[in-house]
């Protein structure tokens, strides 16, 4: 069971194993349980689909330009449908659903003691429920599988359980296994599910929910309730406050100097009191050779808009936009909040090149247009920035070295907006709502960093809004969050970039049209891969595909 901090995650080379042996050796084992954890975040991976990850499909990003007609220009373009969709939401996770429920199947005969082995059918079970809540935010309602086995000879059920079945579920496993895992888990053991990881994702499930895309009068039980309920934003707040208040949980603030450093540093540290479930892996550039410029050897997945810049308001506190901001047009990025330089790539942002030395990355052109370097706007980047978050300065992509970051995919700061989301929709912005909110204002290096008083529950819903786009952007969200809002709109404009030009003793800033994008009401839902649906007549698409 032991979890080393190398390693535990590596695939394992089963081609030459059958199933009779695997489960008959303790190792071999584990060593199954231990794969069904390889894929567990594959759907936020920032390389997802090969030119960009989610960000790319929604309007964080642009796609890196591609030869290939990918899922994130389908999205980006709104022409995605059920044949030219990607697979993966599908296949990986019931691929990895079958793998739990064999390891179910065998574990009471494995030569594994019996306690070992209550704790590992305990994280298969919630590996299980996540896999199937990334089946339900792409989908809607999914088959339920239960613990069956099925062989490909047999005839696999394929009618789709409704949204609310799938929840229940979801929901219900959390709660069966919570309290026979640790709720933390420390030492060889940090990376594995535990109890809290358990709440995290049953908090997630029903904030999403409780959500305007399925908490309404739906017409098709298959994507989402068919009635709302207010009370399902209580249910998503109570299950946040649990992990809340359990105190086993913190936003990290302990190296905070300068304001906001703490909000870079604690995405480079392998363990943190932040994350609460992540993919763990060993010494990696991974996300440098992604999001990185072209002369640190990388640009290969998104590049930022300007209107996720533009969502980063000042270091008052204050929108860009807002009477008293501070914000100037032609010195965009001073007076900021601190998130914004640990985010993006802008011009003269200074990190590592391939010899270790700290230097600016050159995005501007020169007074006569042309590009400055390989980096620069119409060169490296179609608008003008590259990604930020979670890379290390000190690391570039063809550097020798790596750093020890893991890919969070749910942690702390989540919890507490989840928790004044759900709170503020159901009783308006109370004094925890505020709370909950400031602190991640405040580790964010905001100043001052408390909220406006008296804001109106609308008001507070715009604030959360906006503090869940800046605070966890390029981390698999926006893209849920503009679904599950309904705010398709926002998904249907034209996108932006900033040039900037230096020369002659002067630096002018100026926002440029990038590309638009386009949003039409089906696509809330992902279609079902038309290579599934015509396996059986059972199996019921998504409405418009």
């Amino acid at each position: 069971m032991s979890c080393g901090k190398q390693g535990f995650l590596d695939q394992t080379v089963t081609s030459d194993l059958t199933e009779d042996l695997v489960f008959s050796d303790s190792l071999y084992t584990v060593q199954f349980l231990n794969d069904i954890y390889v894929d567990i975040g594959f759907s936020e991976h920032a390389n997802r689909f090969e030119n960009g990850g989610l960000d790319a499909a929604c309007d964080e990003s642009r796609p890196q330009q591609s030869t290939d007609v990918t899922t994130t220009v389908l999205f980006s373009s709104g022409t995605i449908t059920a044949s030219s969709i990607a697979t993966d939401a599908w296949l990986k996770p019931y691929a990895n659903i079958r793998k739990v429920n064999q390891l179910l199947k065998h574990l009471p005969q494995a030569p594994i003691e019996a306690h070992q082995k209550e704790l590992m059918a305990a994280e298969a079970r919630f590996l299980r429920a996540w896999y199937y809540f990334i089946l339900l935010k792409h989908y809607g309602g999914i088959p339920l599988v239960g613990d069956t086995v099925y062989a490909f000879t047999d005839h696999i059920p394929a009618k789709r359980n409704t949204y609310a079945e799938c929840v229940d579920y979801i929901v219900g496993e959390c709660d069966a296994v919570r309290n026979v895992l640790p709720y933390k888990q420390i030492r060889g053991e940090y990376g594995r599910a535990g109890g809290a990881s358990c709440d995290a994702l049953k908090a997630r499930t029903l904030l999403y929910a409780a959500s305007p895309l399925y908490n309404r009068s739906n017409s098709n039980p298959l994507l989402g309730y068919t009635s709302a309920d207010p009370e399902r934003w209580k249910k998503a707040a109570d299950a946040a406050q649990r992990i809340i208040t359990s105190g086993q949980y913190a936003l990290y603030e302990e190296n905070n100097n300068p304001p906001g450093y703490s909000f870079f540093y604690v995405f480079t540290l392998r363990e943190n009191p932040e994350y609460i479930v992540a993919r763990m892996q060993g010494g990696n550039k991974e996300l440098e050779e992604i999001w990185q410029p072209p002369s640190r050897g990388a640009a290969k997945g998104g590049f930022p808009y300007q209107e996720t810049v533009d969502a980063f308001g000042m270091q008052n506190g204050k929108a860009i936009d807002e009477d008293g901001s501070g914000y100037d047009p032609q010195n965009p990025y001073a007076g900021r909040d601190p998130r914004l330089a640990y985010s993006f790539i802008k011009d003269q942002t200074v990190i590592a090149n391939n010899q270790g030395a700290m230097a600016p990355v050159n995005i501007y052109l020169t007074a006569n247009g042309q590009p400055s370097s390989q980096d620069a706007i119409y060169s490296g980047t179609p608008t003008g920035y590259y990604t930020n978050k979670m890379l290390n300065p000190e690391h570039a992509a063809n550097f020798i070295h790596g750093g020890q970051r893991c890919f969070p995919l749910i942690r702390y700061a989540e919890v507490l907006l989840n928790y004044a989301e759900a709170l503020n929709e159901y009783s308006g912005p109370g004094t925890e709502v505020y709370q909950a909110m400031e602190a991640v204002r405040k580790r964010a290096g905001l100043n001052p960093y408390q909220l406006p008083e008296g804001l109106s529950q609308a008001e507070m819903r715009e604030r959360i809004r906006n503090e869940r786009r800046v605070e966890l952007a390029f981390e698999g969200h926006r893209f849920w969050d503009v679904r599950r809002w309904m705010l398709g709109d926002t998904q249907n404009q034209q996108m932006h970039g900033m040039e900037v030009r230096r020369g002659n003793g002067q630096v002018t800033y100026k926002v440029v049209v990038v590309d638009k994008h386009n949003f039409r009401p089906e696509m809330y839902y992902w279609p079902i891969p038309m290579s599934e649906v015509g396996k059986s007549p059972e199996l019921e698409q998504n409405p418009g595909y």
